[in-house]
């Protein structure tokens, strides 16, 4: 059960991520990275960040999310430039691919045939 304190700050890094990913992180080949989820530990040291990628290709999902988690010390520094007036210590960034999309579309077939 997530406590208040890190829901809000669950909705916080969402949002400002949201918009570092819109307009700062440049993606090549047309692919649309959008930040779904945040999950904050009760310490708030770590901070999970669920990515759901949308692009030409399905197999670029993996290398996607591996470059992004490449670049995860940039982005926790951009981060911190835009909310160091609310969090005294920005949490370490975990990315991760975002599946649910694919699991609702595999049930939406299953329920076709």
């Amino acid at each position: 059960m997530e406590t208040t304190r890190q829901q809000k700050i669950s909705k916080l890094i969402l949002k400002e991520l949201s918009d570092i990913f819109q307009r700062e992180i440049k993606t090549h080949g047309g692919i649309m990275i959008t930040v779904t989820k945040v999950n904050v530990t009760t310490d708030l040291s770590y901070a999970r960040v669920y990515l759901s990628i949308f692009g030409p290709e399905k197999d670029v999902k993996k290398n996607v999310v591996a470059e992004v988690n490449k670049m995860t010390k940039s982005i926790r520094k951009m981060l911190g430039d835009r909310v160091r007036h609310q969090l005294r210590i920005i949490p370490e960034l975990q990315f991760y691919e975002d599946d649910s999309l694919d699991y609702i579309e595999r049930i939406d077939n299953l329920l076709k045939e």
